[in-house]
């Protein structure tokens, strides 16, 4: 006589995962790009003037790693941002540097012109969705600022330069408060028409959850192409990499970050830096998406300016990961 024996297991929690993986994966993109920004967005506010050769340094690393596009600098004055007055130089050093590309931010025709001298191929234009945060931070109206920045576009498109434009205070403002997607997507399309190839979202101070950045994305995507944006994220609230899925899984597919977590907004109290580059990556790798970015090469980079700033790296997979390689002492 054949015994049939019959095993009981539960396969709903199987079935509950699985669901869940191809419910997460539905949409995201294969490849992102990982614009970098830690050296211009990262640095621009530090107290302290980090020195020039450390800068150039932080570049190579950074494009050693993988990244195709790493934000060098800024041609703005001085006088607005001191830690920045080398960026000709910074220029001159990486000129012969060719694994990645390396825009820089020119505020005004001024700065453009001196970008160009310096030997920029690509340049980009910062704007702002909040009136109140223009003023204090560019010292002009929205209006203003667009009407300067057509003049940059149309000089950086006689010189077959690509531009790239960034909103700020896409999601909120420290002044005025929560900031209406309309006014985002009105921004962005200005950008958009005067010839910026891609358009930067920025949560300037962090207050952006899934549940506000969602609209936003869905109001600028009517009238800027998707595969002409970008996002950009800072991680006051600790939000920053649930905002970066929720745009992947909405068609977007570039991405700014800094190493180590550097920077902040000097207007926001208590806005904390960008979402750090090493926990972008990290997250992107276990969703099996490809970057073409070396994990253990960027955290070289980010150990090396942490200890130049002497300070603990923003990046919990940077930390994590030292934690889990570090030799145990012995008792």
């Amino acid at each position: 006589m054949i015994h049939t024996i019959f095993i009981s297991v539960d396969i709903a929690p199987l079935a509950i995962m699985w669901r869940w993986e191809i419910l997460l994966k539905r949409g995201l993109p294969s490849y992102v790009k990982v614009v970098e920004v830690g050296p211009r967005d990262g640095l621009q506010n530090e107290k302290s003037i980090v020195p020039t050769a450390v800068k150039i340094e932080l570049i190579q690393l950074l494009a050693a790693s993988g990244l195709a596009v790493v934000e060098a600098t800024s041609f703005v004055s001085p006088k607005w941002v001191p830690q920045l007055a080398d960026a000709k130089d910074v220029m001159k050093a990486i000129q012969n540097v060719h694994v990645a590309r390396f825009p820089v931010l020119t505020p005004n025709i001024k700065g453009f012109e001196a970008a160009v001298a310096a030997g920029a191929k690509e340049v980009a234009v910062f704007a702002s969705a909040s009136e109140s945060f223009s003023m204090s931070n560019i010292n002009c109206s929205i209006a203003d600022s667009l009407a300067r920045y057509q003049d940059v576009a149309l000089a950086a498109k006689n010189l077959a330069i690509p531009i790239r434009g960034y909103v700020s205070c896409v999601v909120g403002c420290p002044v005025e408060g929560a900031v209406p997607p309309s006014k985002v997507a009105y921004v962005a399309k200005e950008l958009y028409d005067m010839g910026c190839s891609e358009i930067s979202l920025g949560d300037t101070i962090g207050v952006g959850t899934p549940g506000t950045v969602i609209p936003m994305l869905e109001a600028v995507m009517s009238v800027v192409p998707v595969e002409n944006l970008a996002v950009h994220f800072h991680d006051t609230y600790g939000q920053s990499l649930s905002n970066i899925l929720v745009s992947l899984q909405m068609g977007i597919s570039t991405v700014d970050s800094a190493i180590a977590g550097l920077g902040g907004c000097p207007y926001a109290k208590g806005a904390s830096g960008n979402v750090a580059t090493e926990d972008v990556v990290y997250m992107l790798n276990g969703l099996g998406i490809k970057t073409n970015v070396d994990l253990n090469k960027l955290m070289i980079a980010g150990d090396f300016i942490c200890k130049h700033l002497g300070r603990q790296s923003g990046s919990k997979t940077a930390i994590a990961l030292s934690r889990i390689t570090a030799p145990v002492p012995k008792l």
